[in-house]
C-alpha cells in the first residue's frame, strides 16, 4: 500500500505542477472540480470499508464462501451507484462549478474538466471495491501493480495531452482529466482479470449476484458511517469554497494547491490505514485480542512518526513548496499560511486515521462517523458566523480547523477505548 500511495502522491503533484502552468484560473478550476472527489470518496469508501470488513472477518473464520458473497454482492453495488451517480453528475455539472468558481472563466474551465473527469470517477467505485477486497484477505500486491502502472501512464500522458506535445492539439485543463479517463479505463480492465478465475479465493460468480438484502444491510451497515465521514468532508471544502469566493480565484487557488500538498502528505498514513482495517479485522475475525490491541499500538507509532515528519516540512518551508506550483504572489500566500498554521494537526489526524480504521475492523463504524460531524460542526458554525465579520480572513478558517481535529482525535480514542473492552471481551471459543 505504501508504495500505491507514493506513486499516488507523485501523481498529485506532478499533475498539479503542469496544470500550474496554464495559470491562476486553471488550477482553482481543477480544485474545484477535484471536490467532487470527497463524493466519490464518499460513496465508494460506504462500499470499500464493508467489504473489507466482512471479507476479512470471513478470511479470518476460513469461510470462503462467505467472502465469495460478500464480494460479488459489493460489486453489484458499485455498479449500480455508480451510474447513479454519474448521470446526476452530469446533469448537474455546470450548475456546480458555476455555484462555486470565483469567476466565469474559472467556472468555463472547472465545466470543461469535469466534461472528461465525470467518467473516470464513475468507474473508480469499482476499482476501490475490488481494491477493498483483495485487501480484505491481505492480498496487497495487485492493488500496488496495477495503481502504480496506470499513475505512471496518468503522469507520462498528462503533459501531452495538456500542452499538445507531438500533436500541436493544446487541450489544457481537459487533457489533464482526458489522460486520468484513460489511466482509469486501463486500471479497471486490469483489475477485473484478477477475478477471472473461477478457482481464485475470489472471483465473479454471477449465481451470487441476486440481491441479497441481510448481506448488503450488513455492508451498509458498517460502510454508510465511514462514507458519511467523507461526505462530511465534503461539505467542509464547499464550506471553504464558497466563504472564499470573494478573495478571488488566487486565494482558491492558494488554497487548492495547499490542500493537494496536504493530501499528497497524508499518502503514508493513509496507506497505513488501509493496511490496519483488514489486519486487525482478520485477528478480530479470529478471535485474538491482543493482536488486534497490538495492531493498533504499532499503528499509532508509526502514524505519529510520519506526520510529526511531514509537518516540519510544511512548517519550514511552506513557500518554497508553494513556488513548485505557481508564481503569482497572492497564490503562494495563501498556501503558505495554510501549510503553516494546518501544519499542527498533522499528528492529531494520524491517529485519527488509524483510530478509523481499528473502527472499520471491528465492524462499527458509528463512533467515527461521530467524531467526524462534531469536528466538521465545530468548524461550519463558527466560519458561517465569522464570515459576514468586518476583517475575516481565511487563516481564521485554518485556525478553527486545527483546534476541531485535536478535538476529534480526543473524542475517537475514547470512543475507541470503549469499544476495544467491549467488542474484545470474547467468550470462550467453542471446542471443534
Amino acid at each position: 500500500m505504501l508504495v500505491t500511495m507514493v506513486f499516488q502522491t507523485l501523481y498529485f503533484l506532478i499533475d498539479l505542477y503542469w496544470v500550474g502552468h496554464l495559470g491562476t484560473e486553471a488550477v482553482a478550476a481543477v480544485a474545484i472540480a477535484g471536490n467532487l472527489m470527497f463524493v466519490v470518496l464518499a460513496v465508494s469508501q460506504m462500499l470499500a470499508v464493508g467489504t473489507t470488513t466482512l471479507i476479512s472477518h470471513a478470511a479470518g473464520r476460513k469461510s470462503r464462501e462467505d467472502a465469495l458473497v460478500a464480494f460479488n454482492q459489493s460489486q453489484v453495488l458499485t455498479v449500480v451507484v455508480a451510474i447513479v451517480f454519474y448521470v446526476v453528475a452530469t446533469l448537474t455539472r455546470s450548475s456546480y462549478a458555476h455555484a462555486l468558481a470565483a469567476d466565469a472563466a474559472t467556472a468555463a474551465l472547472a465545466d470543461d474538466y469535469l466534461a472528461w473527469f465525470l467518467p473516470a470517477m464513475a468507474l473508480q467505485f469499482s476499482m476501490a471495491g475490488m481494491g477493498a477486497a483483495l485487501r480484505g484477505t491481505g492480498n496487497f500486491k495487485p492493488t500496488m501493480v496495477v495503481g502504480t502502472s496506470t499513475v505512471v501512464l496518468n503522469m507520462v500522458l498528462a503533459p501531452f495531452l495538456i500542452f499538445g506535445w507531438g500533436t500541436g492539439v493544446r487541450m489544457g485543463v481537459a487533457g489533464a482529466a482526458i489522460s486520468s479517463l484513460v489511466a482509469v479505463v486501463v486500471g479497471s480492465v486490469w483489475m477485473v482479470m484478477y477475478f477471472r478465475d473461477p478457482k481464485g479465493f475470489l472471483h465473479f460468480a454471477p449465481s451470487t449476484w441476486a440481491p441479497k438484502i441481510a448481506l448488503s444491510g450488513r455492508l451498509l451497515k458498517i460502510g454508510l458511517p465511514a462514507g458519511a465521514e467523507f461526505a462530511l468532508m465534503s461539505v467542509y471544502l464547499f464550506l471553504v469554497y464558497s466563504v472564499s469566493r470573494p478573495f478571488g480565484s488566487a486565494a482558491q487557488a492558494g488554497f487548492g494547491i495547499g490542500l493537494r500538498i496536504v493530501q499528497a502528505g497524508f499518502m503514508p498514513v493513509v496507506a497505513l490505514g488501509f493496511a490496519v482495517a483488514p489486519v486487525a479485522g482478520q485477528n478480530f475475525g479470529a478471535r485474538n485480542a491482543q493482536r488486534v490491541r497490538e495492531t493498533f499500538t504499532a499503528a499509532v507509532k508509526m502514524a505519529v512518526a510520519a506526520m510529526a515528519a511531514f509537518g516540519i516540512v510544511c512548517y519550514l518551508v511552506p513557500e518554497s513548496m508553494m513556488r513548485l506550483f505557481s508564481d503569482d504572489p497572492e497564490v503562494i500566500r495563501v498556501g503558505r499560511d495554510y501549510l503553516r498554521i494546518i501544519a499542527w494537526n498533522f499528528v492529531p489526524s494520524g491517529v485519527v486515521f488509524v483510530a478509523s480504521s481499528m473502527f472499520q475492523a471491528l465492524g462499527n463504524t458509528l463512533p467515527s462517523l461521530a467524531t467526524s460531524f462534531v469536528r466538521i460542526v465545530a468548524v461550519a458554525i463558527p466560519t458561517l458566523v465569522m464570515a459576514g465579520m468586518a476583517g475575516f480572513d481565511l487563516t481564521w478558517i485554518w485556525y478553527l480547523s486545527t483546534a476541531s481535529v485535536v478535538l476529534q482525535m480526543s473524542l475517537s480514542l475514547l470512543l475507541l477505548r470503549r469499544e476495544l473492552q467491549r467488542r474484545l471481551a470474547f467468550a470462550p471459543a467453542a471446542v471443534s
